[in-house]
C-alpha cells in the first residue's frame, strides 16, 4: 500500500486496499469471527461515537464544520473515554 501511495497510482492503491480487506476476512475466518458482523459492529460503534461528538459540539453551540482537526480529535477521544468509563450509559 505504501509503495502504491508513494507512486501516486490510485488504481494500485485501490487494488492493495482490496488485498488488505481480503486478508482481514481470511484472518477472521481462521479466528472464527464473522467478518461481516464485525464490520457491522464497527460501523455502529463509529456512528454512536460520531453522534456523541455532534451532540457535544451542539451543546456548546459550535459548528462541526468550523472546527479544526485537533479540536475534533480531542472531542473524539473524550467521547471514547466516556464510553469506556460508562459515563454515557
Amino acid at each position: 500500500v505504501e509503495e502504491a501511495v508513494a507512486k501516486g497510482d490510485q488504481a494500485h492503491v485501490e487494488e492493495e486496499i482490496g488485498d488488505l480487506f481480503f486478508a482481514l476476512v481470511n484472518v477472521s475466518r481462521f479466528l472464527n469471527v464473522d467478518a461481516e458482523q464485525a464490520m457491522r459492529s464497527a460501523n455502529r460503534k463509529f456512528e454512536r461515537r460520531f453522534r456523541a461528538l455532534e451532540a457535544d459540539l451542539a451543546e456548546r453551540n459550535v459548528a462541526i464544520a468550523e472546527q479544526d482537526l485537533e479540536t475534533l480529535d480531542k472531542v473524539w477521544e473524550d467521547v471514547k473515554a466516556n464510553e469506556k468509563s460508562g459515563d454515557d450509559a
